[in-house]
């Protein structure tokens, strides 16, 4: 069953979180991922919905919590979302991408769609 991957770059512990938080109040640390997924406090309610419609699942990983495979496949890429299917790990959404968005959970869903059905037409 394929899935995606998407990476924070951010640190999931409390340390890490703290880091990041402070950063992006300073304007030192940015995450076009966190944008789309979190509101200022918590995870956006749309995108949580969206979670649950999208055709695909979706894991959301930070970077201190990525597994040595998902570290190979998106080191130096962060933020990112990876494709793992049958054919293994392969980056499916790039950090300018999701840059695109600016935080809108809507564009961040068309975007995956239509990275979607490019995926599916390029196979056949």
């Amino acid at each position: 069953m394929a899935q995606l991957i998407g990476i924070y770059e951010a640190n999931g512990s409390l340390r890490g979180e703290l880091s990041y938080v402070l950063g992006k109040l300073f304007g030192t640390r940015h995450c076009a991922l966190c944008d789309i997924t979190h509101g200022a406090v918590s995870k956006k309610r749309t995108f949580a919905e969206l979670e649950k419609e999208l055709p695909i699942p979706i894991t959301l990983v930070h970077l201190d919590e990525r597994s040595e495979q998902v570290k190979a496949a998106s080191e130096g890429h962060t933020p990112c979302v990876l494709l793992e299917d049958e054919d293994g790990l392969r980056i499916f959404i790039t950090a300018s991408e999701l840059e695109v968005c600016r935080g809108d959970v809507k564009c961040f869903e068309r975007l995956v769609r239509a990275t979607l059905a490019r995926s599916r037409d390029a196979l056949g």
